[in-house]
């Protein structure tokens, strides 16, 4: 009877002290990183018009794009150990230039040291005039007002006919409000940043350096 009431005892000693000692560490490998498994939801979809796309494209949209600086290290002679070819027989290119725009470029300025080269994006200096955010009301003024040239892609506009957007046509104020809600995606602030945008384009070109008309067409509903 004794032994019993010992082991009794000391069991309940035993459960007074684990219940004062730290908690076990996990290891690295099985710890829960909350970040791990949670997604951006960016449920934002609007539908336009394809006239009206091509206007707001072709204000956002650029000749000139920079790519990857170790493009330019190439020497384009069609190596066949080449580390600058592209998996289906293209180059990695440091830059591109069209004829007329064809990208939105995902970022907000780049340079090239070692290439001598720099890019400003028409988008982050005429929409951002006076500081790296702006507001809608600001965003839906600006955007407008951008210079208009006619795109690739889309049906074709010419520049008389694509330079106004907005005004009294109410599908086209709409559009641009539409672009705003695209930009600012879920994120629930009341202005626009420099970085949100060259994210939200990123994520739009799906890792993309710039966004295409086709990859445009999509974003706005048209298939």
């Amino acid at each position: 009877m004794r032994y019993c009431v010992r082991i009794f005892l000391l069991s309940l000693l035993a459960v007074a002290v684990a219940a004062f000692l730290p908690p076990r560490a996990t290891s690295a490998s099985s710890r829960v990183n909350p970040l791990q498994d949670a997604t951006v939801a960016e449920s934002v979809q609007i539908s336009m018009e394809p006239k009206i796309a091509v206007k707001v494209f072709g204000r956002l949209a650029e000749k000139y794009i920079m790519l990857d600086a170790t493009g330019g290290m190439c020497c384009y002679s069609a190596c066949s150990d080449c580390e600058y070819r592209e998996p289906g027989g293209g180059y990695r290119m440091a830059d591109q230039s069209s004829s007329r725009p064809k990208w939105i470029p995902v970022y907000d300025e780049r340079k090239f040291e070692t290439l001598d080269k720099e890019h400003t994006t028409k988008w982050s200096t005429e929409l951002f005039v006076d500081g790296p955010a702006l507001t809608k009301e600001e965003f839906c003024s600006r955007l407008p007002e951008m210079t208009f040239a006619p795109p690739l892609g889309g049906p074709y506009l010419s520049a008389s006919v694509g330079k106004s957007l907005g005004g009294e046509a109410e599908e086209e104020v709409a559009a641009v409000e539409a672009m705003w809600d695209l930009f600012i995606g879920d994120s629930g602030k009341e202005k626009l940043t420099k970085f949100r945008m060259s994210k939200r384009l990123r994520e739009l070109a799906n890792g993309e350096e710039g966004l295409t008309w086709n990859g445009f067409s999509k974003c706005v509903g048209i298939e």
